[in-house]
């Protein structure tokens, strides 16, 4: 499946099918023809490592399909996952040289990479890339605190809720549609992985998955295809709003 997805991927950037969220969304044709030459993808299988905490990185990149996790290691072996990766995320930090983090790919995952130091050269020339980095970065960073009050706040239902919520949007960003009417989505994480994720055992999340079906919030064909009959009613039961809710 990896390698059809692969052979089916155009090496043309305009194609790509993130590029309206890419790092690269507002280059120009030149700047995409000078990013192509530098640019590479790279395949992982599920459970494959894609960066080693303190590692020298020599490529950054983004997700072009598949997802992975940013996992922080204690020194007595502890892990805890500190986010997720979903495609168009941007991997890796110019003007680093390592990752502070693991990046495992949970899922079998394919990256646009691109080599460091071109790329680093071409920020310095090209303010749409580096505005554009800017502003993903400040994205993660509002996700991020999101994610504190996930975590730290919210109870088990609205836990699950909210991580379905940050996957249906952005399934449907990626999608170029709204999130009005249903939404229907492939659930990218195995019920072990929202455990971890989300600080929750496993028979915690396959009882509020079982009870968000049961209530008419959620539907579900297997364990993985889930539709959203209705994203506002999944915001209220993950103590959101429409006006505000969660940032991806």
């Amino acid at each position: 499946m990896l390698n059809e997805t692969m052979a089916s991927l155009s090496q043309n950037c305009s194609d790509c099918p993130i590029r309206h969220r890419a790092v690269c969304a507002r280059c120009d044709a030149d700047e995409l023809s000078r990013l192509e030459e530098m640019k590479y993808y790279r395949t992982f299988e599920a459970g494959q490592t894609v960066i080693w905490s303190g590692d020298r990185m020599d490529f950054v990149g983004s997700v072009v399909s598949g997802i992975a996790t940013l996992t922080q290691a204690m020194e007595d072996g502890r892990t805890q996952m500190v986010g997720l990766l979903l495609p168009s995320d941007f991997v890796g930090r110019p003007g680093r040289t390592g990752s502070p983090y693991n990046v495992v790919a949970t899922t079998d995952l394919i990256m646009c990479c691109f080599r460091k130091k071109p790329f680093e050269s071409m920020i310095e020339r090209t303010p749409h890339i580096a505005h554009r980095l800017l502003e993903m970065t400040l994205d993660e960073l509002d996700a991020a605190r999101e994610w504190m009050l996930v975590l730290g706040r919210k109870t088990a239902r609205e836990k699950i809720a909210s991580l379905l919520a940050i996957i249906a949007r952005r399934d449907a960003a990626l999608q170029l549609r709204g999130t009005t009417g249903p939404l229907v989505f492939d659930l990218p994480l195995t019920r072990e992985a929202m455990a971890d994720y989300l600080g929750l055992t496993l028979e915690t999340v396959s009882r509020q998955m079982s009870a968000l079906k049961r209530d008419g919030v959620i539907e579900l064909q297997g364990k993985r295809h889930v539709t959203v009959p209705d994203f506002d009613l999944l915001l209220e039961e993950a103590g959101d709003d429409s006006d505000g809710g969660l940032l991806v």
